[in-house]
């Protein structure tokens, strides 16, 4: 299980230090951690937003270029005619030529977009809702939470009529977010690579998740945040709740979407109304076993109870098979060893068979 805590805490978003209540943890926040499934489906649905790309159709053709035959001691590739200039009698079309073609050149009609299960995307968020909920993941990602009061963080719904970005970065460093937000503006770098040239020069680590229930405003004050980003309780997705496959994202509620998780993803024993298809023949995941304390189970009383006893094994004694110390092995080599003491007293006495011998 991932958290075993009743109640949760709210805090005032104006002042954390005051606490204004408790709600229930959602039964999505104690759900069992997949993260070989949040890996898969964050695979699957991180290239369904990729754009289609190709080469020209002509890219590599588009010049008269005609082979010169045999007979003048160059390749019979198809070289540019003409003079007075360095790209006359150069090489074209092939593949290992300058300006020439590509080999098997890519085509829009590759299978971009991958499809997934509804119900295992739904998995996959249940799971990366319950790792965001604990300490240990959040930390292990790299998320600054020294100061944060206790995860999940859960504040009054006044944080969703936040109207100014000074304002939002105010009321973070007051919930404990301040090295959180120093953390992303450390780590702008420069991107490497041609990215550079396409909108994406810079590269910067991510900060908390703000979850609300209703936009009055907080998405536009921080938008504007480095690493800060904002998602409605209703449209939660993956790749923002596990960003690059890793689960333990630091995720801020509000008490309005707090309380709705649990219409939303269902409970352990019933179905989830605010979701199509997501009625009571589909539960919660479960995990496997609800105590993984094997050694536990298996001395409690109830199972020592009806095992059988143990079995003695049966004594074994060590056969020494050395014919040269056992006379038993020996003489099941060789028979004429039990009257051989017996003929070298023969051998001695006159009147003997032996002693002829």
């Amino acid at each position: 299980m991932a958290t075993a805590r009743p109640v949760v805490s709210v805090y005032n978003f104006e002042n954390p230090a005051e606490k204004t209540g408790t709600v229930v943890m959602p039964h999505a926040l104690t759900a069992p951690l997949r993260p070989d499934l949040v890996r898969e489906v964050h695979m699957n649905v991180s290239k369904n937003h990729r754009q289609a790309y190709a080469v020209g159709a002509k890219v590599g053709y588009d010049t008269a270029a005609e082979s010169w035959g045999t007979g003048r001691a160059v390749a019979r590739i198809p070289r540019v005619p003409g003079g007075g200039t360095h790209r006359a009698g150069q090489a074209a079309f092939g593949n290992m030529c300058r300006g020439g073609g590509m080999f098997n050149p890519t085509k829009i009609w590759r299978r971009w977009h991958r499809r997934v299960n509804v119900t295992q995307k739904r998995h996959a968020v249940v799971t990366a809702l319950a790792a965001s909920s604990l300490p240990p993941l959040v930390m292990a990602r790299g998320h600054r939470i020294g100061e944060i009061a206790e995860l999940p963080l859960v504040v009054s719904d006044g944080l969703e009529s936040v109207q100014k970005t000074k304002q939002a970065v105010e009321l973070l460093t007051k919930m404990g977010c301040g090295p959180e937000l120093q953390k992303v503006l450390d780590s702008k770098k420069l991107r490497a690579g041609q990215g550079k040239a396409r909108n994406r020069r810079f590269r910067m680590r991510l900060g908390p998740l703000v979850i609300y229930k209703e936009d009055n405003g907080i998405s536009r004050a921080m938008r504007n945040i480095p690493g800060v980003e904002t998602a409605c309780v209703d449209n939660l997705n993956l790749l923002r709740l596990a960003p690059g496959g890793s689960i333990g994202r630091f995720v801020i509620w509000t008490e309005g979407a707090f309380k709705q998780l649990s219409e939303i993803y269902g409970t352990a024993k019933g179905g989830a109304p605010l979701k199509k298809g997501y009625n009571l023949s589909y539960n919660l995941p479960r995990a496997a076993m609800e105590n993984a304390d094997v050694a536990r189970i298996i001395n409690s009383t109830e199972i020592q109870s009806v095992l059988r006893p143990k079995l003695e094994a049966p004594k074994t004694f060590l056969a020494k098979s050395n014919p040269l110390k056992n006379k038993s092995v020996m003489a099941r080599l060789n028979p004429g060893v039990l009257k051989r003491k017996e003929l070298r007293k023969q051998s001695s006495e006159k009147g003997t068979a032996a002693f002829d011998l």
